[in-house]
């Protein structure tokens, strides 16, 4: 009886070599079938818990990318390079060498606007699907570097429709009833990074849960204009905020358990000279209190709270001109500071939601949740804060 392996065991191993086997089947000429064998191997392994990937890699090579599919991705290493029967090379040009161009060159790829994780885009995770990448060739007797073009990212317009993937059904809103017109969705290309303000840190993020906040403060350099904030163990480094390595003796069960299914977590990437996108990468979905989706759907500012799905990338912030001519009013206005506090800062709890729908009534009462600090805009305040006459000071 020792020796019967569980059914699952013989099932993955039969499946995992029948996927090997179909994608050596389908290799271009040129590589040593050892090598192919060994690189294919790897591959799969790293995707035996996620067979969706697997299979989308199988369909996109066996239909020669009539049907692309997801990505299919990989960890990214420390020098971005992957080693495999002793050779080391970037692991997008490796698979697309075995199944598309045996005689690719490393700066010949440029990856497709569809690519969520293309090696270009910098993330943890790097797409290896060859078939969400072209190839452009260097011309004759020059080497030059392709550039990747800038992927077009969605401008969602719609509260319903805030951090969903394009083709999915929005689910309602708490206290508000969906809109039966189409979803309007603008493209923008991403601007390029800036970091014109002269500031170290572009954000701070705070760990909360419920009321009582957990560990140091985070502070985002301004070199690491991508963040990623995950529920793992690691120590925290220049671009991760790690929350899994965080204690609490006033820890409640909620917040526990919350903790548990945080999982990969989030990125916030800064652009421009205050743009802020988030990506959810958790299985879970985010909530977001920011004054900028409040204003790209039309709401009252700080009075809702924007779902964001698994897989979504959106902006949920910027210095726009609206939000700097309302920091500029207060020199005629003479509003509070702490009004003025929240064009600077947005909120995002992890896994659970609340609001109207949820027993929940405000993001205090969430079990764990983050606050994100936004340096350029509080520059920009401190700076008309320091140019109001002592009356003004008086009145605020």
């Amino acid at each position: 009886l020792n020796n019967i392996k569980p059914i699952y065991q013989v099932f993955s191993f039969k499946t995992e070599s029948g996927a090997v086997h179909s994608l050596l089947r389908l290799c271009q000429p040129g590589e040593s079938e050892g090598f192919a064998r060994r690189a294919i191997e790897s591959l799969v392994r790293k995707l035996r818990e996620r067979r969706e990937e697997l299979d989308a890699l199988v369909t996109a090579v066996t239909t020669r990318g009539r049907q692309p599919g997801l990505c299919v991705t990989i960890q990214r290493t420390l020098d971005g390079r992957l080693q495999v029967a002793g050779r080391k090379g970037f692991p997008h040009v490796i698979y697309a060498r075995l199944w598309r161009w045996p005689d690719l060159h490393k700066n010949e790829l440029k990856h497709a606007t569809f690519c969520r994780f293309a090696f270009d885009l910098k993330y943890d995770s790097v797409c290896v699907n060859p078939y969400h990448y072209d190839r452009v060739p260097a011309p004759t007797g020059i080497t030059v570097q392709a550039r990747a073009p800038l992927p077009l990212m969605p401008q969602v317009r719609t509260t319903a429709a805030l951090g969903l993937r394009l083709g999915q059904r929005p689910d309602p809103k708490p206290g508000h009833t969906p809109d039966s017109r189409p979803t309007q969705v603008q493209f923008k290309s991403r601007p390029e990074t800036s970091s014109g303000s002269g500031l170290d840190f572009w954000c701070s993020i705070s760990y909360l849960e419920q009321d009582v906040r957990v560990g140091e403060v985070f502070k985002a350099p301004a070199g690491f204009p991508i963040i990623t904030v995950d529920g793992y163990m690691d120590p925290s480094g220049g671009d991760r905020f790690c929350l899994g390595r965080l204690s609490n003796v006033q820890r409640t069960e909620a917040s526990h358990r919350a903790r548990l299914h945080i999982g990969r977590g989030l990125q916030l990437e800064h652009r421009g000279d205050g743009d802020v996108w988030m990506r959810c990468l958790s299985d879970h979905a985010l909530f977001v209190q920011s004054f900028y989706l409040d204003r790209e759907s039309g709401r009252t500012p700080g009075g809702a709270v924007h779902k964001i799905y698994p897989g979504a990338y959106i902006k949920v912030w910027n210095l726009g001109r609206a939000t700097q001519v309302k920091i500029q009013s207060v020199r005629h206005q003479s509003p509070h500071v702490d009004a003025l506090r929240g064009l600077c800062v947005f909120r995002v709890s992890l896994v659970k939601g609340w609001g109207q729908q949820y027993p929940r009534r405000c993001i205090q009462d969430t079990p764990c949740w983050l606050e994100v600090h936004l340096h350029r805009a509080l520059q920009l305040l401190d700076q008309v804060l320091h140019a109001l006459s002592p009356r003004q000071h008086h009145d605020l």
